[in-house]
């Protein structure tokens, strides 16, 4: 196995190095630090951040999750190994996800596998269901059912256990594009253009599929959400 991979950084010069801007913030750098100085608690904890989003993102490129986990074992790994050559001139974040990546594709070439667009295919935000019919004679494509304010179900119901764990089913649900997409830009917080050149998708795809993905997890709160608002 080839661990180019690993040293993402290009080799820069002396003066190229001095003037580079530094993006790691200072608890970045006491992370990295930690991670050099073998700590396993910050090494555990950064497993805790980062592990759920890895494997969505692993299973856009492999599918089964049983190797979306060896391909994130195998990510950790190198990050590991890595870490003596990383030059911080892009965040830890961005740095474990890019290897991430690379590491589900050279799996995914090895398995024969290759992401359908059809994840791309339109469907709407909100169910039909809710709306008059378009052969309706006076109250075509307008609201059918009455649409419950979340701001009227208490705030405790909203932030319990019950509520993030739907959300979370919903997710996991996701065709897996749509998965990674959503977890790297509302779970991990990336930019548009990060996840496009983690994903390798245009910007237009990333739009596409980061609203599906926001739809269907939206669907299915709000089911759950008026029935708890009807309790």
């Amino acid at each position: 196995m080839s661990y180019g991979l690993l040293l993402l950084d290009p080799p820069v010069t002396e003066s190229q190095e001095a003037g580079s801007e530094r993006v790691l913030s200072l608890l970045e750098r006491r992370e990295v630090d930690a991670l050099r100085a073998g700590d396993e608690r910050a090494f555990a904890a950064l497993i805790r951040r980062h592990g759920p989003s890895m494997i969505r993102v692993a299973m856009a490129y492999v599918r089964d999750r049983a190797i979306a986990e060896e391909v994130v074992q195998e990510t950790w790994i190198r990050v590991l190994r890595g870490l003596g050559g990383f030059k911080g001139r892009a965040s830890l974040r961005t740095w474990i996800f890019t290897v991430l990546a690379n590491c589900a594709r050279e799996r995914a070439r090895r398995e024969g596998r290759t992401v359908p667009m059809s994840e791309l295919a339109e469907e709407p935000a909100v169910d039909a269901s809710r709306f008059f019919p378009a052969d309706h004679p006076r109250w075509a494509g307008m609201w059918a059912t009455s649409v419950r304010r979340w701001d009227e179900i208490p705030e405790s119901r909203l932030l319990s256990h019950e509520t993030f764990g739907v959300v979370r089913a919903a997710a996991d649900r996701l065709p897996p594009m749509q998965a990674a997409v959503l977890a790297l830009r509302d779970i991990e917080g990336c930019e548009a253009d990060e996840v496009c050149r983690l994903l390798e998708i245009s910007d237009a795809n990333q739009r596409v599929l980061l609203h599906r993905a926001r739809s269907r997890v939206r669907r299915e709160l709000s089911r759950y959400l008026d029935g708890a608002a009807a309790c």
